[in-house]
């Protein structure tokens, strides 16, 4: 397990930096954006529509939002279904690397109590 795990992470290390960083960031680059005006937010809006209370609708930035562009380069939609599918790859990686390091800790930690070492969550 601990040979996959090494081995896995070199690949999926990348691709798992680049979803954790754009996941950040497309959480907090709202809270920095200007909020628009009602003038032109209103003008924006097509006729008729009016915005869910349960929903936040904004305007499109500059014909794409920034928070749109970073969802898709989260996603990998920007670099089209091998984009996605490396994505999504990544996330079940990330599941794997979650197992596989809880099932080494446990081997690690019923190892040091079979040897009579001081048992613990912790050690050095």
């Amino acid at each position: 397990m601990r040979k996959w795990h090494r081995w896995l992470v070199v690949f999926f290390g990348v691709f798992l930096v680049w979803i954790s960083v754009t996941g950040v960031l497309s959480q907090v680059v709202p809270w920095f954006l200007p909020k628009p005006s009602p003038q032109v937010a209103a003008a924006q809006v097509p006729a008729g529509f009016v915005c869910p209370e349960t929903m936040t609708c904004r305007p499109k930035q500059g014909g794409r939002s920034v928070v749109g562009l970073l969802h898709h380069l989260h996603s990998g939609e920007s670099f089209g279904p091998v984009g996605v599918f490396i994505a999504t790859l990544s996330g079940l990686s990330m599941v794997f690397f979650s197992i596989s390091g809880i099932w080494m800790y446990l081997q690690m930690w019923r190892n040091r109590s079979d040897r009579g070492l001081k048992p613990g969550w912790f050690w050095k």
